[in-house]
């Protein structure tokens, strides 16, 4: 009898030493970013303003966004690719920069403008039609070139780009 208890004793101490090494391993593990830190980029023009965009062609991809960044460059914006047409809405969850958001049809004529606040959580910016694609750039940046409603975003995409 007195085997037994002190075999149990050894086995909860393995155990403890178990779950206590991989709560190091937890702990000490090299935190990635929930967001990819590199997107691939392409070219767009609208009205003949040159514009490098950032792909986001996956579920992960858009719902990072741009978000957690602190400033986002000159002529630089984010281009959110969908496999499919269907009303969509944006917010700015952790989103530090004021942005614009254009909404494209599939062939790529805007039918929607609109600017967002930063880290309004409370606040969804919808789409009103099927779009499928958005354009995300630094707010005014389509005002302050005249882009509006119906004008078309001329996009050189890769030709291999895996969309989900």
């Amino acid at each position: 009898m007195g085997t037994h208890i002190a075999g149990g004793f050894f086995m909860l101490k393995a155990c403890g030493m178990l779950i206590g090494l991989f709560m190091v391993l937890i702990i000490t593990a090299p935190i990635s970013p929930a967001c990819p830190i590199e997107l691939p980029t392409a070219s767009v023009s609208i009205n003949g303003y040159p514009l490098t965009v950032e792909l986001a062609t996956t579920p992960g991809a858009r719902v990072c966004g741009l978000s957690h960044r602190a400033e986002l460059p000159q002529n630089r914006g984010m281009l959110f690719i969908f496999a499919d047409l269907q009303p969509r809405h944006f917010w700015m969850k952790d989103t530090f920069i004021p942005l614009s958001i254009a909404y494209l049809d599939d062939a790529g004529r805007i039918f929607s403008i609109q600017d967002m606040a930063p880290l309004q959580t409370d606040k969804h910016f919808p789409s009103a039609l099927p779009a499928a694609f958005a354009l995300e750039v630094n707010q005014g940046w389509f005002r302050s070139r005249g882009i509006e409603v119906g004008d078309i975003v001329e996009m050189q995409l890769p030709l291999v780009l895996e969309i989900r």
